[in-house]
């Protein structure tokens, strides 16, 4: 009993230094290295087996495509861990300057700010540095690999990530001629979704989605008009009682008197 009560202490600080070594570890994602007979390999996420071929999808970021690869060309997969980006230790962005860098983004790829916002609250409430559980990053969520095809270096930085992500959305609006729908479910679950259902895919987390930001930008155009017909009612001059004109008269003139004189003859 006596050796066991003094070898507690030691058994508890053995399991908190394991468990801090632990917490400091980076977290890992799976990944997979498929080989191909010409000796080059193709890292994804994930696959899907169709006929003839293998779909490769490069990341869990729906926007950053596949690769189909026939069956007889792959010589292995091999599944790999490697640690997910590290969450910022920068402070996050003030709402002061996240509406700097969507003003500026906004007038650079010419897309409504109250937009831009609307899609900056559904993806991270305004969070400059939110990491989601697949990676994506920042206030406008952008993957990794998304990030890298708009030249986007870093991001968790705010002004480029709002950047980046502006062109993207601006670049979704033109083709799809300005359907805020399609364009916002494109960047939701990618154009090849939205291509391959003619539509918004029937998907219950991007329809959510579509509809949230849709609500938002209305709600917000809809209290901005208000308040400008408020603000117009409040500053307009008041109205000049107009004068009223003058009574007409309205009793007879009085007939000039008859001459008496008498008519010579």
């Amino acid at each position: 009993m006596i050796s066991a009560l003094k070898r507690g202490p030691l058994l508890i600080a053995l399991a908190t230094v394991a468990w801090a070594a632990d917490a400091s570890a980076p977290r890992m994602q799976v990944v997979y290295d498929t080989v191909l007979r010409n000796g080059f390999t193709i890292r994804h996420d994930h696959q899907e087996e169709l006929q003839g071929v293998t779909r490769l999808y490069l990341s869990a970021d729906p926007n950053a495509g596949f690769v189909d690869v026939p069956m007889e060309e792959i010589v292995s997969v091999e599944r790999q861990e490697v640690p997910l980006p590290s969450p910022p230790t920068a402070p996050a962005a003030t709402r002061e300057e996240v509406d700097r860098w969507v003003n500026s983004a906004s007038d650079a790829h010419q897309v409504d700010p109250d937009l831009i916002r609307s899609v900056i609250k559904a993806e991270s409430g305004f969070n400059s540095r939110a990491v989601s559980p697949k990676g994506a990053q920042g206030l406008m969520q952008l993957m990794p690999s998304t990030a890298s095809q708009l030249g986007v270096k870093d991001a968790l930085a705010p002004g480029e990530n709002v950047e980046g992500g502006t062109r993207y959305l601006r670049d979704l609006l033109v083709l799809y001629n300005n359907d805020m729908a399609k364009a916002l479910a494109a960047y939701n679950a990618g154009p090849q979704r939205v291509a391959q259902y003619n539509g918004v895919p029937p998907y219950r987390e991007t329809h959510a989605y579509v509809a949230r930001v849709i609500k938002d930008f209305n709600r917000t155009k809809l209290a901005k008009r208000a308040a400008t017909k408020k603000n117009t009612k409040a500053t307009a001059p008041p109205v000049k009682a107009q004068q009223r004109p003058e009574a007409l008269q309205t009793q007879p003139q009085a007939k000039p008197a008859k001459s008496t004189a008498s008519v010579a003859n």
